[in-house]
């Protein structure tokens, strides 16, 4: 089963070709990096996925259904969240409940179960201390923790993330790393990341995708490169 399929997918602003032939897939328990220098087209590749641009030539296909035949959902933290509305008025304990809602309803009090499901996503991000801040009071740093841990409250089928260890110290990355293998390997979703090269997540992904271009050539899905058995 497969989550995601583009095939020969382009995208232009205005006249530049920015992507060009890019294909690749995303299937449930596949923790897939989309790589390549700066200016290299990934978030304008990953909103082409998600249905914010619209690509010049191409297909986009997402499935109907998770493997349990229920709605598929996505979670989606984009680039730069960090500088989010700091005049929000909202406390980080409600942005993180307001992930649980796709699953229970808006109009619908949380349960305990939900309730445990945010203190696990604020704790999984380092935040469970900082549950009644106010959201203008956290740094850009934490603020994008607390976008992600809105995402594991969603629990989604799909993790779409653009760059979210931003900010991160090292050990903090690595936990991240960790909490994202736990998902795909245990829970079999399925995750499309978008980050610079870091060392620490060889023993984590388990496919990478490098958009590449040779000189005036819009850039292209390169490579496939399977990391290590894990």
């Amino acid at each position: 089963m497969r989550y995601l399929q583009v095939d020969d997918l382009s995208f232009a602003y205005d006249d530049e070709v920015v992507l060009a032939d890019v294909s690749f897939t995303l299937a449930p328990g596949e923790f897939v990096i989309l790589t390549g220098e700066n200016g290299a087209a990934k978030s304008t590749l990953i909103r082409n996925v998600l249905g914010l641009l619209k690509p010049r030539t191409g297909t986009v296909s997402w499935s109907k259904t998770n493997q349990r035949g229920e709605k598929i959902s996505i979670g989606y933290v984009p680039q730069n969240v960090s500088s989010f509305n700091a005049g929000i008025p909202s406390t980080v304990q409600k942005l993180v409940e307001s992930g649980r809602y796709s699953k229970c309803g808006w109009f619908k009090h949380l349960t305990n179960a939900d309730q445990e499901h945010v203190t696990k996503a604020l704790e999984s991000v380092g935040m469970e201390n900082y549950r009644h801040h106010k959201i203008g009071e956290l740094s850009g740093g934490q603020k994008q923790r607390i976008s992600l841990a809105r995402i594991f409250a969603m629990d989604p089928d799909v993790f779409v993330l653009d760059e979210p260890t931003t900010g991160m110290d090292i050990e903090s990355r690595k936990n991240f790393y960790c909490l994202l293998k736990h998902q795909v390997k245990y829970h079999q979703k399925a995750i499309l990341m978008v980050t610079h090269e870091d060392d620490l997540l060889e023993d984590y992904y388990t496919r990478e995708i490098r958009l590449v271009r040779e000189e005036q050539v819009p850039w292209r899905c390169f490579s496939l490169i399977s990391s290590k058995e894990r």
